[in-house]
């Protein structure tokens, strides 16, 4: 029996190590505003949902215990009815939901992915594009591009704007904040920002084919002075993307892409890419500034009409997106 017991509990330790082995802290290890808020969130809902999951745990051991087969606990098979217990298992439930109902209301608004942060600082936009199977990060202030890196100064807000090369993707910086859809045609954003620098994972969270477990990038908070130092590097790099030839091969299928940094790319790329995926213009999601859509429309190729066909992409997720003026006035 000894020997038993010593075997059940060491298997038990290497058992319990495994899976801790396994957990990931960084959704409860937040280095941004958003990120804080959105883990009191997850803590808070889940202290609620213990209130519930708690008792009828310890109910259900001790009701195992206390009337097993042989136990001496009184047994009485007639009992159907007890006012007190009526009240308990629908007030608390109810309680709990009402109280999750008006904290989903309300973080929906504070935490909405779309709302700009308030900052004294100005908010640094960075269009980030979603291919097989990478990142493209464009940096329309500074007339610079990266693959699979993307950096930003500390306490600076930042705007992503987020769209899709290829089929479905999702944007995701854990430490950060919110995840946020990319597809086809579709101009989404989200507002985000880094409260201590270091090093951060990205990720796609939505499988996409063969190269999605390699879809990683790294996202570097830094001081000021280190983000122009690294806008200067990015700037003395060799290579130039432009639009649609360098882009069309960059945009050729590849897993575990090495980071790329391109000194210069074709003004408004991101608006171009936008409006290949539509009939017209006037489709353009409303995300989208007005004059950069009117300087894509300006430039647009005719090497982007096959793209017309998948327009229907963001159709799929039109809830999700702004009415465009044409919609508003009519």
């Amino acid at each position: 029996m000894s020997k038993l017991r010593r075997f059940l509990g060491t298997l038990a330790l290497w058992s319990l190590s495994l899976l801790l082995a396994g957990c990931s802290s960084a959704l409860l290890d937040p280095k941004g505003e958003i990120g804080v808020e959105q883990r009191s969130l997850i803590l808070t809902s889940f202290g609620l949902m213990l209130i519930v999951v708690i008792p009828v745990i310890v109910m259900t051991l001790v009701f195992a215990w206390r009337y097993r087969h042989r136990g001496r606990s009184a047994y009485r098979p007639d009992w159907a009815h007890n006012n007190w217990i009526e009240a308990v298992v629908w007030v608390v439930p109810c309680l709990i939901i009402a109280v999750l109902a008006a904290l989903t209301w309300h973080t929906s608004h504070t935490l909405d992915p779309h709302k700009p942060l308030a900052s004294s600082e100005d908010t640094l936009e960075i269009q980030a594009i979603s291919m097989d199977w990478k990142w493209l990060f464009i940096y329309p202030q500074q007339g610079i591009a990266t693959v699979n890196e993307v950096a930003f100064p500390v306490d600076v807000p930042v705007r992503f704007r987020v769209s899709s090369d290829s089929v479905m993707n999702a944007f995701f910086i854990p430490q950060l904040g919110s995840q946020i859809y990319a597809m086809a045609g579709m101009d989404n954003d989200v507002h985000l920002v880094a409260n201590h620098p270091g090093r951060y994972e990205g990720r796609s969270t939505n499988y996409s084919g063969a190269g999605f477990s390699g879809m990683t990038f790294e996202a570097l908070a830094t001081s000021e002075q280190a983000f122009e130092d690294w806008v200067e590097t990015v700037r003395g790099a060799e290579q130039r993307l432009d639009y649609p030839n360098g882009y069309a091969e960059l945009a050729a299928p590849s897993q575990y892409h090495p980071v790329e940094y391109f000194s210069s790319v074709t003004p408004h790329l991101y608006e171009q890419l936008l409006l290949s995926f539509h009939d017209g213009a006037e489709h353009a999601d409303s995300h989208a500034d007005s004059h950069d859509v009117e300087s894509a429309t300006a430039t647009r190729t005719d090497t982007a009409d096959h793209r017309v066909g998948h327009h229907h992409a963001d159709q799929q997720y039109a809830l999700r997106r702004r009415p465009t003026r044409t919609e508003a006035g009519g």
